[in-house]
């Protein structure tokens, strides 16, 4: 997923993927342990894509705390 892609996401539906994703993950390395894992691939760019929406997150926090902070 492409960092522009998760820009344009609401909130609510951005914390609701990094869910999605996480489970995704453990399903993941599961299937790794059990040598069911095909792509290992997989495993290091679902773990990038929870960063970057993570990343997103945080910056909104930080801009939303940034302003509230200006206004007073």
């Amino acid at each position: 997923m492409k960092i522009f892609q998760i820009k344009e996401m609401a909130t609510e539906e951005i914390k609701k993927r990094i869910l999605e994703e996480q489970k995704n993950l453990i399903d993941l390395k599961f299937q790794q342990e059990l040598k069911n894992l095909t792509n290992t691939a997989k495993l290091r760019l679902t773990r990038r894509d929870i960063a970057k929406m993570k990343t997103v997150l945080k910056e909104r926090q930080m801009q939303e705390a940034k302003t509230s902070k200006d206004n007073k």
